[in-house]
């Protein structure tokens, strides 16, 4: 059977890859091959994958809406956009757990311009520049022209000193970030030029994904308990981890959810958190 990529490329059907990814949300082989069997039987050639997500999620969802969240956290992070203004701040709160200081959105003069820097990070004696590249669909990946482009920045503003978190700091290092993934040119080029890359899948082990998973920082954009007009209530009061909903009551008043309700998605949240 065929099945059509995002992108529009056709590929023969990976069985054993819906399998894995399934496993990967939490569910075990017994209930990942039981899955399969249910949504086999509404596959047909030539359908997309992205169909192939949405019957496997909502069969997965029957079973176990954590597992359902976990299995969304590609389609949740894409939904912190469209700008990526929350993006960035997902971002930080991901390096802040590797125990950085981090600062969003900070004007920078360089030798040549100004510049607006996404996120500043520091760490000991290292401070580094952060460029967040954010795509608002699946299929798009970053290619050569932004580590190119974010290098010429870094080459601007890296000799100069400034006060960001203390007087006379200098920046060592820089970083591209990305919800999606890099072209092997862009990789190629980046581990050319001393450029740190961390998207979707890069680098291997220690991916955006895995750090997520890793740290437990869910965006609140995963959750399946929520519609996605109260994941935007909650986002605009900076609440953009299930941790933060967890942990924080001022969403409460905001959203005006049912008990039964408030319920279901403080399990949901607990289970993500637990697993």
């Amino acid at each position: 059977m065929e099945v059509k990529k995002n992108s529009g490329e056709i590929v023969s059907y990976n069985r054993n890859k819906l399998i894995s990814s399934l496993q990967n949300s939490g569910a075990t082989r017994e209930i990942a091959e039981q899955i399969i069997q249910e949504v086999e039987a509404q596959f047909y050639n030539g359908i997309s994958s992205r169909q192939i997500f949405r019957i496997a999620f909502k069969k997965l969802k029957s079973y176990s809406k954590a597992h359902a969240a976990r299995y969304n956290l590609k389609n949740g992070i894409l939904k912190l956009g469209p700008a990526g203004f929350y993006f960035e701040k997902f971002i930080a709160r991901i390096f802040e757990l590797e125990e950085y200081q981090t600062i969003t959105n900070v004007f920078l003069e360089g030798n040549c311009i100004t510049h607006e820097i996404d996120l500043i990070v520091k760490k000991e004696s290292h401070l580094a520049m952060i460029e967040c590249k954010f795509h608002g669909s699946q299929e798009i990946k970053t290619d050569v022209k932004v580590p190119m482009y974010i290098l010429s920045r870094f080459n601007d503003v890296k000799n100069k000193n400034y006060t960001v978190f203390t007087d006379n700091e200098r920046l060592s290092k820089c970083w591209l970030v990305t919800n999606n993934k890099f072209t092997s040119e862009a990789i190629k080029f980046a581990e050319c030029s001393d450029l740190l890359l961390l998207s979707w899948n890069y680098p291997e082990g220690n991916s955006l994904k895995d750090l997520v998973n890793k740290f437990h920082v869910y965006p609140i954009t995963c959750l399946t308990t929520l519609s996605q007009a109260e994941k935007e209530i909650l986002l605009v009061e900076e609440i953009l981890t299930v941790h933060d909903f967890v942990h924080k009551r001022k969403h409460n008043s905001k959203l005006r959810l049912s008990q039964n309700r408030l319920k279901n998605v403080s399990k949901e949240c607990t289970q993500l958190l637990n697993y």
